[in-house]
């Protein structure tokens, strides 16, 4: 059976910082606009300053809807599952406050030292109300680890600011209109992030900061990329060994390969051809 809180209980403050997931749900004022909810995850993102308020790193994405509805509305609800142990549903719900990237009240939650790549905003929440469900169908599921992808991509994005903003400091006395990395992080807020798929307003001035994104160094669950990693040679620019028993290689995987295959489909054509005209001259002679 439900239960509501006013604020979060000290017991569910403990079980929350426990979870590797969480979920945001959002939506526009308008009857047309698109409901959203989106998985938040990486380790330490979210904070609870006391049990009616907590926030999280909001890292850059493909979309930003929520940072839309909760600009427009500030209503907005978050949402944690039990994957283990007790089943458990736990939903907030309140108002939220968006604090851009290169902003004072940014800065404060996030300075360089904890800022994570790709930080885009902190999305505050005021809880007015905690509720508490059985969780009974929410499957179980063995944690493995987080994915490491977003923020390695947005730390190399983040390199092509800091060399843009290097060079452009050494170039101009002013930070006035020096503009921004093509291929920076930047420029993929501009591009992707400026406003929601019903066209509210998203990301506003974290794209026209002239503060330099800088994060803090790798944590141990990213910047370990292929990349870093010694290079292997490619097969074929290793000598070619006698084919092995077992080893059985696709026919497809390499130009020769395909056109073996080529080779033996077109002998194969040769003989049906050969065969049709040894069986017509037959036909023909035993006509006559």
């Amino acid at each position: 059976m439900g239960k509501f809180y006013e604020s979060i209980p000290p017991n569910l403050i403990k079980w929350i910082k426990l979870q590797q997931l969480f979920w945001v749900a959002s939506a526009p004022l308008s009857e047309y606009g698109h409901v959203n909810v989106s998985p938040k995850g990486l380790r330490g993102s979210l904070h609870i300053e006391d049990p009616n308020r907590v926030w999280y790193e909001d890292v850059t994405g493909s979309g930003s809807e929520t940072v839309a509805h909760v600009r427009e509305n500030g209503r907005m609800t978050i949402m944690f599952s039990a994957f283990e142990g007790t089943p458990r549903i736990l939903r907030l719900f309140g108002k939220g406050t968006v604090h851009e990237f290169g902003t004072p009240e940014y800065e404060a939650l996030l300075p360089p030292d904890r800022r994570r790549p790709g930080s885009r905003c902190a999305v505050v929440m005021d809880v007015e109300k905690v509720g508490t469900s059985c969780g009974l169908g929410v499957p179980l599921y063995t944690f493995n680890s987080h994915r490491p992808s977003l923020l390695n991509i947005a730390a190399r994005l983040e390199d092509a600011d800091q060399a843009f903003d290097g060079e452009a400091t050494q170039a101009r006395d002013s930070d006035v209109d020096r503009g921004i990395a093509e291929k920076g992080i930047k420029a993929w807020w501009t591009a992707q992030n400026t406003e929601s798929i019903d066209g509210l307003p998203a990301l506003q001035s974290a794209f026209k900061s002239h503060v330099t994104p800088v994060h803090a160094p790798p944590d141990g669950e990213w910047g370990k990329t292929t990349e870093s990693q010694p290079s292997q040679p490619s097969q074929s620019s290793q000598p070619s060994q006698p084919s092995q028993a077992g080893d059985r290689r696709p026919l497809l995987g390499t130009k020769d390969g395909l056109m073996e295959v080529l080779r033996l489909i077109s002998v194969f054509l040769m003989g049906l051809a050969v065969a049709a005209a040894y069986i017509k001259t037959s036909h023909d002679v035993q006509a006559m």
